[in-house]
């Protein structure tokens, strides 16, 4: 690799604080935890996590914490990503690859609909409840 000019490493620190402050707590945050376990990452995890931070990131999402976890015990349906969404109940999407990880930010954060083919766990219908706003 060759060397980095000044600027060019401002821009690269600058850059690595924003991806930091995507997976750090913080209250009325939403959060997206994407199942990192071997068997998440044999069946694509790692592609639907960038996939994720790349499109939070285009749309400016500053309130989103985007994190991985170990097995969430769903072999069958991984890829699986967790989204909890202040105002909205907690939902689990499976076979999640990089498109419908894109879809989780455009469809769910933005729009506040749920991934009706893609929900592997889901509350009971009276839980649910329109959100407002955005992430």
């Amino acid at each position: 690799m060759a060397p980095m000019t000044l600027d060019e490493l401002r821009k690269l620190r600058e850059s690595k604080r924003r991806e930091f402050a995507q997976r750090t707590e913080g209250e009325g945050r939403t959060e997206i935890v994407i199942g990192m376990g071997t068997c998440g990452i044999a069946a694509g995890a790692k592609a639907a996590f960038s996939a994720i931070v790349d499109q939070v990131a285009l749309h400016g999402l500053e309130n989103v914490v985007v994190k991985q976890t170990g097995c969430m015990g769903l072999c069958a349906a991984e890829p699986t990503v967790e989204v909890v969404r202040p105002g909205m109940p907690g939902v689990v999407y499976g076979r999640v690859d990089e498109e419908v990880g894109r879809q989780i930010v455009d469809r769910h954060l933005l729009k506040g609909e749920l991934l009706g083919e893609h929900l592997f766990d889901k509350p009971a219908a009276d839980l649910l409840r329109p959100a407002s706003g955005r992430a």
